[in-house]
């Protein structure tokens, strides 16, 4: 079982994340890099960490389905059924949005989002104990390597992210991302 952050770092996270902090914490295949899903100057700050164009959407996960509905369009009976059968897993999906999802979050011009329930049980618990949803995209900057070790994220990104160590799994690719509405593989 993951270790839980202490009540105190959890209050501190939290807060760092409601002023556009980033934070690097552990996923399947790599760290990921995150912040709140609807906080404009947190989606700023990891797409200038990555050094990576506005326009492409990033991947929001969460400790469960109930955490990324708020970001999501009502899903049918099926489709709820199916990412309960699907998750968690390393497997995002791509699901209408919610009319208020940042544009940034979703990407310019595009109406899904990429989320997931990942099948690393830190990463859950870190939502858990924050009780949010969490941006997740690989820690790195455009065209690099993930980082795969804390000491990594700490010399590529210094102060610039709160880390949460530990350790990351053994998926030597990415998630997959699957379109729910057509069941066609993207990734």
């Amino acid at each position: 079982m993951p270790r839980m952050l202490a009540h105190a770092a959890v209050y501190r996270l939290r807060a760092h994340l409601r002023r556009g902090g980033v934070v690097a914490y552990p996923t399947e295949s790599s760290y990921g890099l995150g912040c709140l899903p609807r906080h404009v100057r947190g989606l700023r700050r990891v797409v200038a960490l990555k050094q990576r164009p506005q326009h492409k959407g990033l991947i929001s996960i969460g400790a469960d389905l109930a955490q990324l509905q708020p970001l999501l369009q009502p899903l049918s009976p099926a489709q709820q059924a199916l990412l309960a059968q699907n998750w968690p897993a390393a497997k995002t999906y791509l699901i209408a949005a919610a009319a208020q999802t940042p544009t940034m979050l979703r990407g310019r011009g595009r109406h899904k989002l990429a989320v997931r329930v990942p099948a690393h049980a830190g990463a859950r618990q870190l939502c858990r104990q924050l009780g949010t949803a969490l941006v997740s995209t690989s820690c790195n900057r455009s065209g690099e390597r993930p980082c795969v070790r804390a000491a990594e994220v700490r010399r590529r990104f210094g102060d610039k992210v709160w880390l949460v160590p530990g350790r990351c799994g053994g998926n030597r690719q990415p998630s997959q991302i699957i379109d729910l509405a057509s069941g066609v593989r993207l990734r």
